[in-house]
């Protein structure tokens, strides 16, 4: 059964850094797109990041410059650094896997996805 743990989210004040961290086990994911997805209180879910399998990554717009996704296959994990925080990036964040649709930014084109993990940005 494949199984998507998140780790890594808390509470830090605006300005600072988190970097998440999303575990895979159950099968490899080394071919295909990882990403990152959020819901802020009262808001729908965002796509917030993806990379491909062979490193290409894509961000929205609110976190280009900010946030950087990574993986490292050896792992089976993916990865984001996520700096110079903002009040508006508070949110639980999902981490999502085994794409089978053609856009990185479709939650429901994932078919492996995590529980979330929450993070807090305090002023």
């Amino acid at each position: 059964q494949v199984q998507l743990i998140e780790s890594g989210g808390g509470l830090v004040q605006a300005g600072g850094s988190l970097r998440l961290a999303c575990a895979a086990s159950g099968r490899t994911f080394s071919s295909n797109a990882m990403a990152w997805f959020r819901r802020a209180p009262g808001k729908e879910r965002e796509f917030v990041a993806a990379i491909g399998w062979s490193g290409n990554t894509y961000y929205a717009d609110s976190v280009k410059g900010r946030f950087t996704i990574s993986r490292d296959n050896a792992k089976n994990t993916v990865y984001l650094q996520m700096n110079s925080l903002k009040n508006e990036d508070t949110a639980v964040y999902y981490c999502a896997a085994d794409k089978r649709g053609p856009s990185y930014s479709d939650y429901l084109a994932y078919g492996a996805r995590g529980q979330g993990t929450q993070v807090t940005v305090s002023s």
